[in-house]
């Protein structure tokens, strides 16, 4: 009797295990991924930051691609700046990180070689405690097994109940442009 249950058991870890490589081999991932955005407005002061470690998972057979970002990880050129956003306006401590979550739309990763393919991009954006449906074109392209992405779109402060101030409000867009740019490799 036990040697029958050793047997399941070790049958199960066996087809357990090579399912997993199945699934791991559909998954690409990027752990230094680049997400910018600006909201300058012209004759003031740049409002730009950058997150230069993104973590960016794609699953190739579904087309499912998930984006999370630490808030303290987007760095601005003048260090007031940064304090200001993470404390006054994003409110870090209270929302650590965005979060991504969605599909590449008609995604065939067989079609993908070196050059630049477009592929829209549907899903939902939480950022500040709030979610908004996002659209882009994102471009893809595959040179030797890595997956490139790159792509933007536009969201607004309000978008996600940030505020303001008045004092600052016209120094600062009211749409702001976000960019992305990813490197998977296969996981």
């Amino acid at each position: 009797m036990k040697k029958h249950i050793v047997k399941i058991g070790l049958t199960f870890a066996l087809i357990f295990g090579i399912l997993q490589c199945g699934i791991a081999q559909t998954k690409y991932v990027d752990r230094k991924g680049v997400v910018q955005f600006e909201a300058s407005e012209k004759l003031f002061e740049e409002v730009k930051a950058a997150n230069k470690s993104v973590s960016a998972v794609l699953d190739v057979q579904t087309g499912q691609i998930a984006a999370l970002s630490l808030i303290k990880g987007f760095h601005f050129k003048n260090s007031l700046m940064e304090e200001h956003f993470n404390e006054n306006y994003i409110e870090s401590e209270k929302y650590p990180k965005s979060v991504f979550k969605g599909n590449l739309n008609d995604f065939d990763v067989a079609k993908l070689n070196e050059n630049w393919q477009e592929v829209g991009v549907d899903g939902k954006l939480k950022l500040h405690g709030k979610e908004k449906q996002i659209h882009l074109n994102a471009m893809l392209k595959m040179v030797d097994g890595l997956i490139f992405m790159k792509g933007s779109f536009i969201v607004a402060p309000s978008d996600f109940n940030i505020e303001i101030p008045k004092l600052v409000r016209n120094k600062i867009a009211k749409e702001v442009t976000v960019t992305l740019n990813f490197e998977f490799t296969k996981k």
